[in-house]
């Protein structure tokens, strides 16, 4: 994906491949590899999902921290799947690890859910992240739609997603994209404590790519994931599957609007590892305003584990509000009401 992005000239973070060959000095390897990284910077394995293994590193010590977790997490996935009956990877046992290094980019971050019909992007919703993604993990909780970015914005935001769409040759069919607004080049972002975001400790990414564009951080061709798509609702209260399978069919589905109250669902992040026991005062954090529902998907008894060698959320909570803030607010309240029990 990275390369087809470049090679289209799609805002995006700069990136390397870190090929981890068999046999050779792992932390010789990744030394040498920390010592020409410009910080901070992401690592990310080249599998996986749902922010599982992706760690922000700050320093050259932090570089090869993550990198060492990040194989660890990777190993556990392959053991994982094998003990499940499912074939572990397609990697041959003598071929070597890869992980993508990427520039950290600061800034606000949101999630477009689309469609794509002969090309042509329509946005179904442009979905506010409210709480900080600064790392050193980035377990996603709150997402709040109509976004409150400026118009725009918001239009480059959806200009974007279709030049990155029409450079990945996606014609047809659901897309889900998340992208970062950075700051301009001249300013301070505050989880840097008012110094420059991007801080040259190397060469690789040493160019300054604050220029405010929206960067794409990720583009596939599906739905948004989880449980997320409840909070849409089309027409006459139409799902956001259901309208992904009528235009699948071909039926026509542009006259189809998302309702206009403002919107939100939250990630209940698990807040530390551990067997999770109960979670207390759920009725009362349903009768909050504006909370259309909460469902927990965690299984009471089981180990929970958080980001990042995590990859599930306790749940999720579902609310409605004439503004976006009272939507943000509703779900904030609800959360703060339940008492997670965890042993």
């Amino acid at each position: 994906m990275r390369r087809l992005l470049a090679a289209a000239g799609v805002p995006q973070p700069r990136f390397r491949l870190l090929r981890l060959p068999v046999g050779e000095d792992l932390d010789a390897v990744l030394r040498r590899a920390a010592s020409r990284q410009t910080y901070p910077c992401i690592l990310k394995p080249t599998s996986l999902a749902a922010s599982r293994g992706v760690i922000r590193a700050d320093d050259p010590a932090a570089f090869v921290t993550a990198a060492r977790r990040i194989l660890r997490i990777l190993d556990d996935a392959d053991k994982a799947g094998a003990g499940q009956g499912e074939v572990p990877s397609a990697r041959p046992s003598s071929a070597p690890r890869r992980l993508l290094v990427e520039e950290y980019i600061p800034g606000r971050e949101v999630a477009l859910e689309g469609l794509l019909r002969h090309g042509r992007l329509r946005t179904f919703a442009l979905f506010d992240k409210p709480d900080p993604m600064e790392g050193p993990y980035f377990e996603e909780t709150l997402y709040v739609t109509p976004s409150r970015l400026p118009s725009a914005t918001q239009r480059a935001i959806e200009r974007t997603t279709a030049a990155a769409a029409r450079a990945l040759g996606l014609r047809d069919g659901p897309v889900h994209a998340e992208l970062r607004m950075p700051p301009s080049a001249h300013s301070a972002h505050p989880d840097t404590g008012g110094r420059s975001a991007t801080v040259s400790r190397g060469t690789a990414f040493a160019r300054d790519a604050s220029d405010g564009r929206p960067r794409i951080i990720e583009i596939a061709a599906r739905s948004i994931g989880g449980l997320c798509a409840r909070a849409l609702r089309f027409g006459t209260g139409l799902s956001l599957e259901e309208v992904v399978l009528l235009h699948a069919t071909g039926r026509d589905v542009a006259r189809l609007r998302r309702e206009r109250a403002a919107a939100g669902v939250m990630m209940i992040p698990i807040p530390r590892a551990g067997v999770l026991r109960d979670i207390h005062d759920i009725a009362a954090a349903r009768r909050v305003p504006g909370v259309r529902a909460i469902t927990i998907t965690a299984t009471l008894g089981k180990p929970i584990t958080p980001l990042p060698e995590g990859h599930a959320y306790l749940g999720f909570i579902f609310a409605r509000g004439r503004t976006p803030a009272a939507a943000e607010s509703a779900l904030r309240a609800a959360h703060r009401r339940l008492r997670i029990v965890i042993d």
